[in-house]
């Protein structure tokens, strides 16, 4: 029978979709009584996590202004007092307020047309972890989310997604692919210790599975399964000696004084040791870069708390041989106007802002693109948010065309639509 739906696929291939020809393949193995198909899948997917690729996001929540950043303008009407550095690479040139990311910016690429349409922060944030507006029918899952269904190892004691200060959730790919929450990452994670010794804690986790299984004889088992899910993952963490990659006291003082201080600087330390434990996807935040008033202060003072820890991280990685397999993208959800308003401040700018990008992969030592003279567009080579997804799935070796099915049973791809940043990867 199998060769039979495969000679019509021969036949009639010019007329079927990817969709198609994947649902005809599965049910062609199913019908043939094996398992063929989901074990070409499984062993894809066993060898993206052999690769060990993980990516970092550097979220700069708020909106960081592109010109005192990324893409400063001195001299200009809209430049404000912030100043440009010349970079590692000659004729790159960054804001004053990076002089250590400026250094490193031979493993660096800078993004300055990214161009988006929202400009609120709630729409911007979840389209920017998403790669979609939000709708009222769907929940879209993070890209964390969906990295870590494609890389994460299930049998990881870690989780595949760490969050440090919050984000965007899996949404409808459910508990398996939620992140886990760090508040203070110069913490052990909060109720991480065993409550009691570990015999009677095992002692307890069977009584709660004998307790579940008499509940789903109830009609339950959905249910029942996702909370024996969530608890047999967290158990697991709890007792695993693995856990002790949160523990950043164990790096020495001058390395962590080199991260610096911060909260943030503390979660660009954790992020670079859960990478090395094979966590595959850890956002950390850094904010309020949301700059209606004070803007030049205020960016100068959050740049202070940003720089070395970036700049540190890509040197970390890159002494530990993990920064080739390691993408670290910084960026947040959309930049700031050109103008500068009364209260001295910029107000919010989804037309042209910045991103950068270091590590699996990506090219440093470049601009791509470019915003006009004033900073009030994108003067050449456009870069969408499905066009940045699309290129962070090729340097992960993710397919971006994956689909997943919605509670509705639509299939959403991870990125829908886009092209590669050209001339971004190696």
């Amino acid at each position: 029978m199998t060769t039979h739906i495969v000679d019509d696929i021969r036949v009639r291939r010019s007329g079927f979709t990817r969709r198609r020809v994947l649902q005809t393949l599965s049910a062609a193995a199913v019908a043939s009584g094996t398992a063929s198909f989901r074990q070409l899948m499984a062993a894809e997917a066993e060898n993206l996590r052999r690769e060990g690729r993980a990516m970092i996001l550097l979220w700069m929540r708020g909106g960081p202004s592109q010109f005192e950043t990324l893409d400063p303008k001195p001299g200009t009407e809209n430049g404000g007092p912030t100043e440009a550095i010349e970079t590692a690479i000659p004729g790159i040139h960054i804001s004053d307020n990076f002089p250590q990311l400026a250094q490193a910016m031979d493993d660096v690429a800078i993004i300055r047309s990214m161009t988006n349409t929202e400009g609120s922060h709630p729409r911007a944030t979840y389209q920017m972890h998403t790669g979609y507006i939000p709708s009222g029918s769907v929940k879209h899952p993070s890209l964390g989310s969906c990295v870590a269904q494609q890389l994460g190892d299930p049998d990881s004691d870690l989780p595949s997604f760490v969050s440090v200060g919050g984000t965007q959730g899996a949404g409808f790919l459910g508990m398996d692919y939620e992140p886990f929450v760090v508040r203070n990452a110069g913490q052990m994670p909060a109720n991480a210790e065993l409550p009691t010794s570990r015999t009677r804690f095992e002692r307890r986790l069977g009584l709660l599975r004998r307790l579940e299984t008499k509940f789903a004889e109830t009609g339950v088992v959905e249910l029942v399964e996702s909370h024996q899910s969530l608890y047999g993952k967290t158990s697991r963490l709890v007792l695993s000696p693995e856990m002790r990659a949160f523990d950043i006291s164990q790096e020495s003082d001058s390395l962590r004084d080199r991260y610096g201080a911060s909260e943030f600087g503390r979660g660009c330390l954790l992020a670079r040791r859960l990478v090395e434990q094979g966590v595959t996807f850890i956002e950390v935040r850094s904010g309020n870069w949301d700059t209606h008033q004070n803007n030049f202060e205020q960016c100068a003072t959050n740049a202070g708390t940003v720089d070395p820890p970036t700049a540190t991280l890509i040197a970390d990685l890159k002494d530990r041989g993990l920064l080739e397999r390691t993408l670290i993208v910084w960026m947040g959800e959309f930049g700031r106007t050109p103008r500068i308003n009364p209260r001295n401040g910029r107000d919010h700018y989804p037309r042209v802002f910045s991103a950068a990008m270091a590590g699996g992969g990506i090219k440093g030592g470049q601009v791509y693109g470019a915003s006009t003279a004033n900073g009030t567009a994108v003067e050449h080579s456009p870069v969408t948010v499905h066009d940045l997804f699309r290129t962070i799935c090729r340097s992960l070796h993710v397919d971006a065309d994956h689909e997943n099915l919605s509670p509705i049973g639509r299939p959403l791809k991870i990125v829908d639509g886009g092209t590669v940043i050209p001339g971004f990867l190696s």
